[in-house]
Formats: structure tokens, sequence, C-alpha cells
């Protein structure tokens, strides 16, 4: 790996090296580096471009890093992974996708994830999105996360979207049994004139299942970003859906929210917050002799923290 490689690895799955413990590299759709171990597997599927990871049963405080980097203009590259978590496992999942494109010809990834995991586990599950580069190619980053959660089961997900991305629909669909639980943050940055779509569909099949979902946004210059998200409960339980953006420039940022209840004990909320920086802040921040560029970036860098 050279330089551009090592840069991106660290900024999308914070590796620095080698990792412990399992992992799988992929570098302009190839698997560059693997390994997997016995409570791990990382398996190639025969029929498709992707991987299966296997957390064996009662498999704890393990982890697993599957990142993707892509170097090359003109290129677009489709994979579908499956994570399959054995029952009673605790494990935490990295995996991230940075382009990197000096060309002027269009790059991409799509990732497709889905997750199969079995009663009393819990899984923790980081993706960061990064686009670099000093062409005008397009770096275009459309993540698919499908979710499976049985009895019991939990699945916390941190998803961000660093910057530099040109183009991306965001998608994330999730069935939860009894007293399954699912947490989302994502946190999305576009600029220029970049477009960011997200959409989150989740059903609550499950007792006592819920779902809690908080999106931070930052739109700037002439970028646009749409949030959508569905939540349906279909038993006791409880959604919450919370859609909080910052518009800069002529930058645009739209919600639309829908909750529905086909059980009486269902109780689901959605709240939606878009606006602009507070002069206030601005000035405050001005005070100790910083720009108005430089004092927004602070509390933009605050907000998305």
């Amino acid at each position: 790996m050279d330089k551009i490689d090592s840069e991106l690895l660290a900024q999308v799955a914070d590796l620095h090296g080698i990792p412990e413990g399992s992992f799988n590299i992929r570098k302009n759709g190839q698997s560059i580096s693997r390994k997997s171990t016995s409570d791990i597997e990382i398996v190639s599927k025969e029929n498709k471009m992707g991987i299966d990871i296997i957390v064996h049963k009662d498999v704890k405080n393990k982890s697993v890093h599957i990142p993707v980097i892509v170097t090359e203009g003109n290129f677009d590259d489709l994979v579908f992974n499956d994570f399959y978590i054995g029952e009673n496992c605790d494990v935490t999942i990295i995996a991230g996708c940075g382009i990197h494109n000096d060309t002027n010809m269009a790059s991409s990834h799509d990732g497709i994830h889905t997750f199969h995991i079995e009663k009393n586990s819990h899984v923790k599950y980081v993706e960061k999105h990064l686009g670099t580069g000093s062409g005008k190619g397009n770096k275009i980053l459309n993540p698919t996360t499908n979710v499976i959660l049985d009895e019991n089961a939990s699945l916390e997900m941190e998803t961000i979207q660093l910057g530099g991305v040109s183009k991306s629909n965001r998608k994330t669909t999730a069935t939860l049994g009894n007293n399954a639980k699912l947490v989302i943050l994502e946190k999305i940055l576009t600029t220029d004139s970049q477009r960011a779509k997200t959409i989150f569909d989740v059903i609550l099949n499950g007792k006592n299942s819920s779902v809690e979902v908080k999106s931070r946004s930052v739109a700037k210059n002439n970028s646009t970003q749409e949030f959508v998200s569905k939540v349906i409960g279909n038993n006791e339980c409880f959604g919450h859906v919370e859609c909080d953006g910052i518009v800069v420039d002529n930058a645009k940022i739209s919600s639309s929210p829908k909750v529905v209840a086909k059980n009486v004990n269902a109780s689901l909320v959605h709240e939606a917050a878009i606006g602009k920086i507070a002069g206030e802040q601005v000035v405050k921040l001005q005070t100790l002799g910083l720009s108005t560029d430089e004092a927004q970036n602070v509390i933009i860098k605050g907000f998305l923290k």
C-alpha cells in the first residue's frame, strides 16, 4: 500500500497498520489483505463479489475490520457483504470506504451490507465515508445496510460522511424482533454542489422492540441533502427519529418523516429541526480573533462531533 492508501485507511477505519483479529482490506475491487481467526471467519462469496463474515456463538470483546478504498478513476465497485452473528456475542465491526480520485472520470463504490444478528447478541458497527483527490471526477458512495435483529439482539450503528463525496444514496432497512434494539447515529457533511440522500425504513415487529435514530447534517455552498424516514410499529414498541440540520450559504436540506402505528401500544416520535448558524455564536467567536469562516467551521465541527 502507498501513502494515499494508508491515509484513506486511517481516516475511514482508524487503521494505522495491520489490525489485530480478523480483517479484510479491499482496494479497487480486489481483496489485498485478509485474515480470519477461530472466532471470526471471512469467506469470499462464490456467486458474486463480496464476503461472508461469520461470528461464532458466544464470541465477545472481538473486532473485525473490512474497509474499502478506491484510488482509480472511471471505476465502479459493487460488493455484497453478509454478517452472520451467532447467539450471545458482543463484537465491533469497522467498515468504511474512501475514494481518492485525481482524474476527471467518476469513481464509485456501492456496498450492500446485510446483518443477521441472532438472539442476545450485540454489535457495534462503524462506517465512515470520504472523498479526496484533485480531479473533477465524481466520487460516488452508495451504502445500503439491511438489518435483521432476533430476540434481545441489538445493533449500535455509527455512520459518518466526512466530506468530499459528490453523490450518495444512503439506505438502511431494519426488522426487529422481541426486545430487539436499534440505535443509529448519522453525521453528514456536504459542500460545493454535492448531493446526499438518506433513507431509513424500520419495522418494529417485536414486543418491546425499539429504534432510536439521530441524524445530524451540515450542508454548505450549493449542496443539497434529503432525509426520509419511515417507522412502522406492529407491536408494543418505541421509535424515536431526530433529524437536526444546519444550512450555510445557498444549500438546501429537506426532511420527510413518516410514522405508522399499527398497535395501540406503539409509541412513535419524529423530530426535525433545520436552521442556520446563530449570528451571536459567530460574533462570540470573532471576539477571539477568528474570521467568519473560521468561526463557522468551529461551530460546525462541534455540531458534528
